[in-house]
């Protein structure tokens, strides 16, 4: 429409019967637009639901293991780990230590790299067994 006066551009809308709606304060001179303000948050609100619909939430499961865990238990805890990654989970394996097994942080890393080994064609190792204090942690993804 040109260049108006605000009064000018005021009416008009008024006359269409929708909003005056400011885009660009910031130029010279003032950008603004007619259109019906309503119906255009309600499809901004619509756009939004939409995209937070496609995008895929992803979790961080947590298991928990001790240096001194038995064959069974480990195995059950690897199917626990496998089911997490069907689920796209991603797992946080943790190993605790307490007193004196700090020690023996190679054990750890052993039982480690065993889960590394048994999971190496379902995942992705997204932070390699790192020791921080008394726990040893270890995060893996899905393969996409």
């Amino acid at each position: 429409m040109g260049i108006l006066s605000f009064v000018d551009a005021l009416s008009e809308a008024e006359k269409k019967g929708l909003d005056l709606v400011e885009v660009a304060p910031n130029s010279t001179p003032p950008v603004c637009r007619i259109m019906d303000y309503g119906k255009y948050r309600y499809q901004q609100s619509k756009k939004l639901q939409v995209a937070k619909k496609g995008a895929a939430t992803i979790q961080v499961k947590e298991i928990r293991m001790r240096p001194k865990i038995e064959e069974h238990d480990f195995q059950f805890k690897l199917r626990h780990i496998k089911k997490f990654l069907d689920q796209n989970n991603k797992v946080k394996i943790t190993m605790l230590f307490r007193g004196r097994e700090i020690m023996y942080a190679d054990i750890g890393r052993k039982i480690m790299n065993e889960i590394k080994d048994e999971l190496e064609d379902m995942c992705v190792i997204d932070q390699f067994p790192r020791l921080e204090g008394r726990n040893m942690v270890m995060i893996v993804s899905p393969k996409k």
